[in-house]
């Protein structure tokens, strides 16, 4: 019984000590926030841009950048340099997509260049401008987009420090990259260089018809892109007319292009035997199939509303055989034959001036054109024949002796108008040559283009290009 009560005893104790014991409590597992690396984002722009630079340098680049441009629009160019120069090193690429600083940087040294008169620092200009665009491929990349910048600039601005080939060889770069959506500034100096280069034969016909094609389709999609406008009204006056001047190469131009030009001519004249027997000619000449759909439609054209009786069978024949057919060198040769035996004076003066036309419109060869049309004058004095066309070769030649707008496109007119004056002197060409007079009357330079040149009107001009003409100066106004 007494080790019953111990018993209870000690459990009642181990009981009240358990009671008593202080509870543990279970430790609270802490939370692990894990922090995620911060995500950076991948820069490909491989120059440096703002973001890459301390907080201190970024502050001075950020303000050289915002200073350099208040400096650059109040034209204080010293200035704007030097602060130019802290933001263009300090980040090249700004904040990334930004590229004004290479067309301020540009503009900066084509003033210094301006300015300057030793011929050597002025080349140290124009390589700083070449580097820049260099620099601006490396960071943006946009090749043939500089390229063409490139060009233009050297062109224009540099071209007595630059090479020929090298300015044609980056319209190429531009053009192969952008087709025919090339930037509308590059197309006037690459047509010039490239017609000069394909009349020169310094390229191969293969390359003259690659870039003249690419030249048509730029010329197609810009004009009717509707942006630009006033540009490519300028473009338009000058680019078709240099191009169409190649038509004289023979083998530059295949049967599509003469078709596409001429039959749309044709179509709207379908009863003019001019032109009738011009896209006749010249779909034979451009290689096109006799029994094509178009040079049947235009032959049925000629048998019904153009047809003469032919000459009798000798050289004249032969001639006009060949010259109606679109071989033009070898029509040129028979007429040249024809002339040379003929004893009759009108014959021999009308088919000089036929051989004078054919060097004009077909062959295109203004310097032969005029050689022949002298030589018919000195045959028939009293003519204005080929005084309208030495007129109408004169000014002509707006496209190729100046961009198609300007001074050495406008002084053209003054040795044409000189002809015209000429050719007003024969009732039969008269009302012609006054035509012609107050055409191209309008188009000559006005009296700010000449007080510019300290040139006074009435005085003597010689103009240049090929016509080599001392003639008259006169203005529009």
């Amino acid at each position: 019984m007494k080790n019953c009560i111990i018993l209870i005893n000690l459990i009642a104790l181990s009981l009240l000590w358990t009671a008593c014991t202080p509870k543990v409590v279970a430790p609270v597992q802490e939370e692990v926030v894990v922090t995620p690396e911060p995500v950076v984002k991948e820069d490909t722009n491989p120059c440096i841009t703002l973001d890459e630079l301390s907080y201190a340098v970024r502050d001075e680049v950020e303000t050289a950048y915002v200073l350099y441009k208040d400096n650059l629009k109040m034209k204080k160019y010293d200035e704007a340099f030097k602060l130019w120069q802290k933001a263009y090193y300090g980040a090249p690429a700004a904040n990334g997509s930004i590229k004004y600083q290479f067309e301020d940087g540009i503009k900066i040294y084509k003033h210094f260049y301006e300015t300057e008169t030793d011929e050597s620092l002025k080349q140290t200009h124009v390589d700083s401008v070449l580097a820049i665009y260099d620099k601006r491929v490396e960071c943006y990349g946009e090749e043939g987009y500089v390229a063409g910048r490139k060009a233009f600039d050297l062109y224009y601005y540099y071209r007595a420090h630059a090479d020929e080939n090298e300015i044609y060889s980056l319209f190429k770069q531009a053009i192969d990259e952008k087709e025919e959506k090339v930037e509308y500034y590059v197309i006037n100096p690459f047509t010039k260089l490239l017609s000069d280069k394909i009349i020169n034969k310094e390229i191969s016909l293969e390359e003259g018809r690659k870039y003249t094609d690419l030249i048509l389709r730029a010329l197609d999609y810009g004009t009717n892109s509707g942006k630009n406008k006033e540009a490519w009204e300028i473009i338009n006056s000058y680019a078709p007319a240099r191009l169409d001047n190649l038509e004289g190469i023979e083998g530059l131009y295949d049967c599509a292009y003469y078709e596409k030009k001429y039959m749309a001519l044709f179509r709207a004249n379908a009863t003019d035997c001019e032109i009738i027997n011009r896209t006749y000619s010249r779909l034979l000449y451009g290689g096109c199939d006799r029994n094509s759909a178009a040079v049947q439609e235009v032959a049925q054209a000629k048998q019904t509303n153009c047809y003469t009786p032919p000459p009798p069978p000798g050289p004249l024949k032969q001639a006009y055989t060949a010259y109606t057919e679109g071989r033009y060198t070898e029509s040129v040769q028979l007429f040249d034959d024809f002339v040379a035996s003929t004893t009759d004076p009108a014959k021999k003066f009308k088919y000089t001036m036929l051989v004078a036309k054919i060097y004009y419109g077909d062959i295109k060869n203004f310097p032969k054109s005029r050689s022949y049309a002298r030589k018919a004058a000195e045959m028939n004095p009293s003519s204005g024949e080929p005084y309208l066309l030495i007129g109408k070769l004169y000014a002509s030649s707006g496209p190729l002796c100046g961009p198609g707008t300007g001074w050495d496109s406008q002084v053209v007119t003054w040795p044409a108008l000189d002809m015209f004056a000429k050719a007003k002197k024969d009732p039969t060409t008269a009302a012609e040559a006054q035509k012609f007079i107050n055409t191209y009357s309008q188009y000559m330079p006005k009296k700010e283009d000449i007080f510019q040149r300290s040139i006074k009107a009435g005085s003597s001009y010689k103009v240049g290009c090929w016509i080599k003409e001392t003639t008259t100066v006169r203005t529009a106004d």
